[in-house]
């Protein structure tokens, strides 16, 4: 079964077959949409048919096909909300017995193969932090932890020129810094703070809802076997670079480390043009105080491992809100800089010029840390009703979640707190209803606006506000709706992928991602989130052989669709967090495994 990984010096490999043979599926796994790796014994198991049939009955049936398991009945017909394409709905939750299976619908066919045990996602979620590890700048990632992605460092970023528009009195254009470690940020091999915030928010956030959890997981990586989580020793990489992006003089940070403009098609260590730290910002200072005084929370647990290493974030974040206070309208305009300083700089922007998010995180996380109400008091922490999903411009529910998940703190928060609960649980419950009766019988996907770039992200975050809302109330109707757009993730959608590289038999193969694209090795980076179905990718990015209509079948599975299937650190932190919610709250959630039927 190609779809089977097994864990080998830290790489997910393939169990027999090749990889690249899932890009061609049988007509009839194509119509039958499910969660191609599996499913919790006790939780729902829904696959979706599409297409014109007259079946009635659907078949569980062991791998081989040679036992029947389950018999039930196909739904009635409905239009998909977007394409209008006729589907069924085969829901085998009755079923619990452990082993691989098929589900067979007459008249169609098979499915992919999916396996049915507790734990069921645990590989995706170790794999989903495993691939930061393949992200890392300044280390060679060797055969024993990288498998057959190993390759050399690149990148050392040892000695980084200031841009003329970074400058200052203390640090002239030119002055040559170090600002070695950190994670390439998507595709494209540059670092950028921006990013790193929700990124970092996000995976902290894994932690502190789930230590437990991360306690027990290995990944191996580099520094497995201490006394640490690898999910904290993999974000450390990553949190001292942006350490290194301080200016220690005034605490301002560096918006970005990056080349002049994007490297080719080429391997990290084959890209060597010179590098830069790019003008300071506001929205790079409030990231970076929220990250900062999280971190600083939570690096605290470890004092023996990381001495004096919480003390440091603290006051790197105090350092940047103070610089932020003084500076708060500082947007990176990265034409307008063009137009002043040499040389021009070209890559991705992460532009923004509201920075009323950023700041009521950075406060939140500040005054959580420190338990000083002026943080709390220095910003309008309920500004209108919304409650708008994360993504690198839009950070204000990570303020949001912190203070929630610390309810019990005594301080200014608690006049808003209730608030802030009842608008997040109407949020939560904006998107369950209706789910169970849509199409895809899912959160995800009923609304085009859905399908934006990044749309798995979308998915992603959906299931992280639906896990807050389950952590809030125990009420496993939001649980069993988070878990529903990891099955969308996985390969419950209306193309079929699983945008997971390495899971599923019809996964994401060609992603927009340097490292996949040059190291002539099959099989892409594993673990890596493609950014997935994008209503105007065909228009964005110009990619030859879009042919769907629909912004749900929006989607190409080639690296040339930097608009619909490049990885990006943002993408894969909320993968992480759903899938380790999942894992860490199956039994909770009565997803604990039966015996075999």
């Amino acid at each position: 079964m190609r779809h089977l990984y097994k864990t080998l010096g830290g790489a997910l490999l393939c169990l027999s077959f090749s990889c690249a043979q899932a890009q061609k599926p049988l007509s009839s796994q194509e119509a039958i949409r499910l969660n191609q790796v599996g499913f919790y014994p006790n939780a729902s198991k829904i696959a979706v048919v599409v297409g014109e049939n007259k079946g009635g009955k659907f078949f569980v049936k062991t791998a081989d096909g040679s036992k029947t398991v389950f018999t039930g009945q196909l739904s009635e017909v409905k239009a998909a909300e977007l394409s209008g394409k006729p589907t069924r709905v085969a829901d085998f939750s009755g079923f619990s017995g452990n082993g691989f299976y098929v589900l067979e619908v007459p008249g169609v066919g098979k499915s992919y193969p999916f396996e049915i045990k507790s734990q069921v996602h645990g590989p995706v979620a170790a794999a989903a932090i495993k691939g930061f590890y393949f992200q890392r700048t300044a280390i060679d990632l060797p055969e024993k932890y990288a498998g057959k992605w190993h390759r050399p460092a690149g990148h050392p970023d040892d000695k980084v020129l200031v841009h003329p528009s970074a400058a200052s009195a203390q640090r002239p254009a030119g002055t040559v810094i170090s600002s070695t470690k950190g994670w390439y940020d998507a595709g494209d091999y540059n670092k950028y703070i921006v990013n790193s915030g929700i990124t970092m928010g996000t995976l902290l956030s894994s932690y502190e809802d789930f230590p437990k959890f991360y306690a027990a997981q290995k990944l191996n990586i580099p520094e497995s076997g201490n006394t640490v989580p690898d999910l904290l020793d993999e974000a450390l990489w990553n949190l001292r670079w942006m350490l290194t992006m301080q200016d220690p003089n005034d605490g301002g940070v560096y918006h970005k480390l990056t080349n002049p403009a994007f490297d080719g098609m080429v391997m990290p260590h084959e890209a060597t043009k010179p590098r830069y730290v790019v003008q300071k910002g506001t929205g790079a200072a409030l990231n970076f105080a929220a990250v900062m005084a999280q971190a600083s929370r939570v690096y605290k647990n470890f004092p023996k491992a990381f001495p004096g290493l919480a003390d440091s974030c603290l006051t790197a974040a105090t350092k940047a809100w103070e610089w932020a206070q003084k500076n708060p309208n500082v947007a990176y305009e990265q034409d307008a800089m063009n137009k002043s300083f040499d040389p021009d700089v070209t890559t991705g922007t992460y532009g923004d010029r509201d920075f009323s998010d950023e700041r009521l995180w950075a406060a939140a996380e500040l005054y959580t840390t420190t338990q000083q109400d002026s943080y709390y008091q220095a910003v309008n922490m309920l500004p209108d009703a919304k409650m708008p999903l994360p993504s690198w411009a839009q950070v204000r529910l990570l303020g949001y979640y912190t203070l929630l998940r610390n309810k019990n703190q005594k301080g200014a928060a608690q006049k808003d707190l209730p608030e802030i609960r009842k608008r997040l649980l109407q949020s939560a419950d904006d998107m369950v209803t209706g789910a169970a009766s849509a199409s895809y019988r899912m959160v995800m996907g009923r609304a085009k606006e859905d399908y934006v770039w990044g749309s798995s992200s979308v998915a992603a975050n959906q299931g992280v506000l639906l896990v807050q809302a389950y952590q809030l109330t125990g009420d496993k109707k939001y649980l069993q709706a988070a878990l529903s757009n990891l099955d969308y993730l996985l390969g419950r959608n209306a193309v079929g992928y699983s945008f997971v590289t390495g899971f599923g038999e019809k996964s994401t193969m060609r992603p927009h991602h340097r490292p996949s694209i040059a190291d002539n090795v099959a099989e892409p980076v594993p673990g890596l989130l493609s950014g997935g179905t994008n209503g105007n990718a065909n228009k964005q990015d110009k990619c030859e052989g879009y042919t769907a209509t629909s912004p749900d079948e929006m989607y190409l599975d080639a690296d040339c669709s930097y608009a619909a299937n490049e990885i990006a650190i943002n993408w894969n932190a909320p993968l992480v967090y759903l899938t380790g919610a999942m894992e860490a709250l199956q039994q909770q959630a009565g997803f604990a495994a039966k015996s075999a039927k």
